[in-house]
């Protein structure tokens, strides 16, 4: 008779189920290694990408253009990379903001309906959004509070699939329908982030639950931390740079993992809940989503084993020697450095750091932003040293991106469902262009490689 839990099965039982899966994996690794020479035998573009790593043209797009080159008499020319937001310049969003809160607002409205709101249209824009952020009670007590999850993305995915059986009309991909339902997600992504870590804490980690709701007349970044923190405070400057943060990982490009699941997913037809779902699972890798994560272990690391933080000569032999593979995680790599399309520079990177400086000076951090700085500096020329490399290696955007979220006190297990938060306008504009443009389900070619054989009955085997 089958157990209910795994905490009813004996001792014996378990043993012999870790050994039959044991064997199951061996059988596994076995039968489904393919040789690598065949790839190149095939020309198979491995991660729909080129020999030189440029990605594999697969749709066109009006909703951003990542630059990073200049064409000179048909040549490309290394240049400062650029990033634009449906034709606009980012460096020149953030920069026109000034002292004005809702950039991120205002982004989420350039993304959506292809250009930079009026004074009017935000007036129209911001109640619509502030009334979609509510969760209803027994949401958050049915879904959120139950079954809580120490991993967030899969918290958010759950709930944002519960959510289509909360909608009257779920299954409709008509463009006005499903800006309606991204509109919707977009705003409540934030509650169901922050509501379900702190489920996570208070039924994991048996800490004190609370649950403040959003105040309509604040931005989507002071929302954010007024419901994170206990006391609900935060200054004008922890604001304005988790602002910008959400502006800098809003959108980029058709080809980035998450926003190319998207495209794939709403090929099929599918309701707008499976195809973010499906998008939160791509984002929650840690090759894709949690990159800033592995930048902060590696910092932590090398804060630990390097005594003087300012001596150029310590950090240069201790990065060499995680190169070297003979420390942090052994995996040769210097975390937050290059970037597939960014070469001289990442604009995203540039700015960012610019306001982890400001606020490491109102946090009193200076002494570990001049480590970041000093990394920054030394790590590029030492891995193109290593790898015999000619083109540039430069920071991106994950490099300052962990420790502005952790001088702003967010814990790192909303570190992923923070950029979720901030690329889910640009899913949806995605989605919107895959619905409104195209109308055949995203299908690549994979070639078989395997021998056909004949049928053994089981008694022969």
């Amino acid at each position: 008779m089958a157990t209910e839990t795994n905490e009813m099965i004996s001792v014996e039982e378990m043993g012999d189920l870790c050994n039959n899966m044991a064997l199951l994996e061996q059988e596994l690794m076995k039968n489904h290694g393919i040789d690598p020479n065949l790839y190149i035998e095939y020309d198979v573009k491995r991660g729909l990408r080129d020999s030189s790593g440029k990605g594999v043209l697969t749709g066109l797009t009006e909703i951003s253009d990542a630059c990073a080159y200049n064409l000179v008499h048909g040549r490309s020319i290394p240049a400062d990379g650029q990033l634009y937001y449906q034709g606009v310049n980012v460096t020149d969003i953030v920069n026109g903001l000034g002292g004005r809160k809702y950039g991120f607002e205002e982004v989420i409205y350039l993304l959506m309906f292809g250009k930079l709101p009026s004074q009017r249209e935000l007036d129209l824009f911001f109640p619509v959004m502030a009334q979609m952020e509510d969760l209803s009670q027994r949401f958050v007590r049915d879904v959120v509070m139950k079954a809580s999850n120490p991993n967030i993305m899969n918290a958010m995915q759950r709930c944002v699939l519960t959510l289509y059986t909360y909608d009257r009309n779920p299954e409709d991909i008509s463009p006005g329908n499903v800006l309606r339902q991204t509109m919707e997600l977009t705003a409540k992504l934030p509650l169901i982030a922050i509501f379900s870590y702190h489920s996570y804490r208070h039924f994991r980690k048996g800490e004190t639950l609370f649950i403040r709701n959003p105040e309509r007349h604040l931005s989507l970044a002071e929302n954010f931390l007024l419901m994170l923190r206990p006391s609900g405070k935060y200054t004008e400057l922890e604001a304005k740079v988790l602002d910008v943060a959400l502006i800098l990982h809003a959108e980029h490009g058709g080809g980035n993992n998450s926003t190319f699941t998207t495209h794939v997913v709403t090929s099929t037809g599918t309701d707008t809940y499976s195809s973010i779902a499906a998008s939160l699972g791509s984002l929650k890798g840690p090759r894709h989503g949690g990159a800033n994560l592995k930048v902060q272990y590696m910092f932590a690391d090398i804060m630990e084993h390097v005594e003087d933080w300012t001596d150029e000569k310590a950090v240069s032999e201790y990065l060499e020697k995680i190169l070297d593979k003979k420390a942090f995680d052994h995996s040769g790599l210097i975390y937050g450095m290059g970037h597939a399309v960014y070469t001289l520079s990442d604009p995203r990177e540039v700015i960012l750091k610019k306001y982890a400086k400001k606020l490491a000076e109102e946090k009193d951090m200076m002494k570990e932003f001049a480590l970041y700085d000093l990394v920054e500096r030394l790590a590029g020329r030492l891995i193109m040293e290593r790898r015999n490399m000619q083109k540039n290696v430069c920071a991106n955007v994950d490099f300052y991106s962990g420790f502005v979220y952790s001088m702003l006190g967010i814990p790192e297990e909303l570190f992923t469902p923070l950029f979720a938060i901030a690329r889910m306008p640009g899913w949806s504009a995605h989605r919107l262009e895959e619905l409104i443009n195209t109308s055949k389900i995203i299908r690549p070619a994979y070639k078989y490689v395997g021998v056909h054989t004949g049928y053994i009955p089981i008694e022969e085997r």
